[in-house]
């Protein structure tokens, strides 16, 4: 079965981590290649959602008005390149109170899935750390691992074997090029 939709962690796949958290607009700086990558998607017809924790808010860091900020930010400068996302789900929740909503939970994951009525194995998640993984192994879908961000470390640190198969790109450019190429095969 072929892809229709790609789950894209935000911190270290679209844009770049941040010593401590993206708080404002300005610190948000995108990974090159991404908004070429999310354009692919969209050439593809792909469903493109972002699903990214946001335990700045529950730790009060910033808050709804900031993140959606930031958000508004990160649709405008793919708008500019013809690139859109088809929603961006947060959860605020605090890292040290975890839900099954926050990652590596699966509820961002799920609820993706459901609103656009999608199964597990036509979605695929892409992160750059262990509970991107984990999220995904629980939701049953595709894991890829990208090694901007924290992803070079995730897999300096081990991965369980729990976890496998997923696959490991440089970054989300690599990631999609590898996904659309594997897609187009499917139908010829």
């Amino acid at each position: 079965m072929s892809i229709r939709l790609v789950l894209l962690d935000r911190d270290g796949v679209i844009n770049e981590e941040k010593d401590g958290y993206v708080r404002c607009p300005k610190d948000l700086a995108m990974i090159p290649g991404s908004v070429e990558a999310i354009k692919i998607l969209n050439k593809a017809n792909l469903l493109s959602v972002i699903v990214t924790n946001q335990g700045a808010i529950g730790r009060e860091i910033i808050d709804i008005e900031a993140l959606n900020k930031i958000h508004d930010k990160l649709n405008r400068t793919l708008e500019r390149s013809g690139a859109s996302v088809n929603e961006i789900i947060f959860c605020p929740d605090h890292p040290d109170r975890p839900t099954r909503f926050r990652k590596p939970g699966p509820g961002m994951l799920l609820q993706a899935m459901d609103q656009y009525k999608v199964l597990p194995e036509e979605t695929v998640m892409i992160g750059d750390s262990l509970r991107d993984l984990i999220a995904a192994n629980k939701a049953q879908c595709r894991k890829i691992l990208v090694k901007t961000g924290f992803g070079s470390q995730t897999l300096k640190e081990g991965i369980p074997n729990s976890l496998n198969p997923f696959d490991i790109k440089e970054n989300l450019l690599d990631a999609v090029n590898s996904l659309v190429g594997k897609r187009e095969a499917d139908y010829n």
